[in-house]
Order: structure tokens, then C-alpha cells, then sequence
């Protein structure tokens, strides 16, 4: 499935939750289901900056494609960087790069963060980028 897949079968679920208490609900689930990072990986330099909560990315490179292993001290933030994770983990560096995150304004998540979380939530996404451009600078 590709990123743009991904992200659109995330805009269909969102579409289906009708409040955003059922929408914060199943961002939270997203974060309970996952697995996170041992702590000898949340390190400074996995550490998101200007995250209000403790997030931290770390990426693998294997066969071509970038893997994504995420946590979080906060229950919303590691629902949130689940969902990143999701959709971009398994992809080449160049399909990252390619993409947007246009489907973040199409399920409203931004606009119904406080100014803290969608500041956390635009490191979020830069680091994705960050790790797709380190990676093929090692190619």
C-alpha cells in the first residue's frame, strides 16, 4: 500500500467518527497498540524538540526502505506519532520525500490541538522527513 493509501484510508476512519471524543478515543488506542522504544533508544537525539511531551523517532534502514519505531510519555502524543509511524514506516526514502501531509488538515487534527501539541505535531513530521533525507544521503 502506498503513503498516499495509507493516508486516505486514515481520512475515511476519521470521516466515520463523528465528534472529536471519538476521535481523540481512537488516536489514544493508536497509542496503546504501540510498541515503542526500548529505553536505551530514547535518546537526545531520537528526542523530538518542541514537543510539549517526551517524543522520540528512531529509524532503521533495511532493504531499500525506512522503518519508523516511535514512543511517547503522553497518551495523545504516542497516539499521534502512532499514526505517523503507520503510514510511513516501509517506505523508501523517496517516497517519503515525496509526500505530503496534506491528510492532517483533511481529518481537522491540527486545528483542534492546543498550539503546544501542533507545534509537537510539526516536529513530528520534519524529523520523518529529516530521516528520509539522512538515509539517502547514505545510499
Amino acid at each position: 500500500m502506498t503513503i498516499k493509501e495509507k493516508q486516505q484510508e486514515i481520512v475515511e476512519e476519521f470521516a466515520f467518527l463523528e465528534d472529536w471524543e471519538q476521535k481523540y478515543e481512537y488516536i489514544i488506542d493508536l497509542g496503546k497498540e504501540l510498541k515503542g522504544l526500548p529505553e536505551d533508544r530514547k535518546t537526545d537525539s531520537n528526542l523530538i524538540k518542541g514537543c510539549q511531551s517526551q517524543v522520540w523517532i528512531d529509524a532503521d534502514f533495511r532493504d531499500g526502505k525506512l522503518y519508523f519505531d516511535a514512543d511517547s510519555d503522553g497518551i495523545l502524543p504516542k497516539g499521534i506519532v502512532s499514526l505517523l509511524v503507520s503510514i510511513y514506516s516501509g517506505h523508501s526514502t523517496q517516497e517519503i520525500l515525496d509526500s505530503d501531509f496534506d491528510f492532517i488538515s483533511e481529518i481537522g487534527l491540527q486545528e483542534f490541538l492546543s498550539p503546544s501539541r501542533a507545534n509537537g505535531l510539526m516536529a513530528m513530521t520534519k524529523q520523518i522527513k529529516f530521516y528520509a533525507v539522512a538515509f539517502q544521503l547514505k545510499k
